[in-house]
C-alpha cells in the first residue's frame, strides 16, 4: 500500500477533517486546537486555523515549517510539548509572508532561528496590505522576522533528514519558498497549492497565476508518485491532485485570456463564468468571481 494511503486511513479513523481554506470564516474558526496526522516516525502535520504546519523532530531539535496565526501560538505550544517543547525548535520556516503562515513567529521567534526567502523579511519589517480582504499586517518585531535568509536555494540538513528549500519566484507572492523533505519523499508547497479549491494569489506582493502554474509544473517534474504532498491550505495530497491543480490553473486562465481576447469586461467575464469542468473548485472559499477577478488582476499586472 502507498504510504498516502495509509496517512489517509490514518487521518481517517482519527478526525473528522474539515477542509482549511485561507481567510475563510469556516477555516478560520474559534477553536484553537490542532488536528496532528503522523507522516514518518518524525514528520508530523499540524493543521489549525491556518496555513498547514509540518513539524520535523529529531536529537538535533525541532523544525517547523509555517508558524499559523499568532492567536494559535498557545494550542501550538501544546502540541510541541508532546515533541519536546518550544526550547527544541531549532529552525522555524516560513514559506511566505502572509500572518496566517507568519504570525507565530512572535513566539517561535524567542527560541529559535526564522528561515525564509529575502523578500520575506523585508516584508515583515514594513506594513503590507493584502487589498482583496482589506487586511493590513503591522511590521514585525525584530525577533520575529527572518533572521537567515536566502535567495535562490538552501539546504539543511538536521536529523537525518536532508531539507532543500527552493525560492520559487512570482507564484502566490514574491518570496514564496517550496520545502522539499529529500529523505522521506514529502514536499510543503506552502501556498503554491490550495488542494481542491482555487487560491488566493496575492497580486499586489507579486503573485502570478500563469507564474504560479508555471511553479507548481517545476515541481510536478521533481517529485513522483509515491510523494506526500503538504498544500498550504486543505487536505493532504499525492502528485495527481498537484496535476490536477496545475490544470485547473492552466484551464481557467485560458478561458479569462478568450474572453479578454474578446474585449468583455471583468462585469461580463464574471457573468459568463467558467466551463462547468471546473464548478467545484469554487466550494473553497473564493468563487468564481473571485478567482476570475485574481486571474484578470494578474494578467493585466504581468502582461505575458
Amino acid at each position: 500500500m502507498k504510504l498516502i494511503n495509509r496517512i489517509f486511513f490514518t487521518a481517517l479513523m482519527v478526525m473528522c477533517f474539515s477542509i482549511p481554506m485561507a481567510y475563510s470564516a469556516d477555516h478560520h474558526g474559534e477553536a484553537k486546537t490542532y488536528r496532528q496526522t503522523q507522516l514518518t516516525d518524525t514528520i508530523f502535520l499540524l493543521q489549525g486555523k491556518g496555513g498547514n504546519i509540518a513539524l520535523i523532530k529529531g536529537e538535533q531539535g525541532l523544525i517547523l515549517i509555517d508558524t499559523d496565526y499568532k492567536e494559535m501560538s498557545a494550542a501550538l505550544e501544546k502540541v510541541l510539548q508532546q515533541h519536546g517543547g518550544l526550547d527544541d525548535v531549532t529552525y522555524v520556516i516560513n514559506t511566505h509572508w502572509h500572518g496566517d503562515h507568519t504570525q507565530g513567529n512572535e513566539v517561535l521567534g524567542h527560541h529559535a532561528q526564522i528561515i525564509a526567502h529575502d523578500n520575506v523579511r523585508s516584508r515583515l519589517l514594513t506594513q503590507q496590505e493584502v487589498k482583496m480582504f482589506g487586511m493590513v499586517s503591522e511590521a514585525y518585531p525584530e525577533h520575529a522576522v527572518p533572521s537567515i535568509t536566502y535567495n535562490k536555494r538552501l539546504n539543511i540538513h538536521l536529523n537525518g533528514e536532508h531539507l532543500e528549500i527552493g525560492h520559487f519566484a512570482n507564484g502566490h507572492t514574491d518570496g514564496d519558498s517550496i520545502v522539499f523533505m529529500k529523505k522521506a519523499n514529502i514536499v510543503h508547497m506552502g501556498d503554491h497549492f490550495f488542494s481542491g479549491f482555487y487560491p488566493f494569489v496575492d497580486v499586489d506582493s507579486g503573485g502570478s497565476v500563469v507564474q504560479m502554474a508555471n511553479n507548481v509544473e517545476t515541481v510536478l517534474s521533481m517529485i513522483d508518485d509515491e510523494t506526500v504532498v503538504i498544500p498550504g491550505h486543505g487536505s493532504l495530497s499525492e502528485k495527481s491532485d498537484l496535476e490536477d491543480f496545475h490544470e485547473m490553473l492552466v484551464a481557467t486562465t485560458d478561458e479569462v485570456k478568450t474572453m479578454m481576447a474578446a474585449g468583455m469586461t471583468l462585469k461580463q467575464m464574471q457573468e459568463e463564468g467558467l466551463s462547468l469542468d471546473w464548478e467545484e473548485w469554487a466550494n473553497g472559499f473564493l468563487s468564481t468571481d473571485l478567482w476570475i477577478q485574481i486571474i484578470v488582476d494578474s494578467l493585466n499586472k504581468h502582461a505575458q
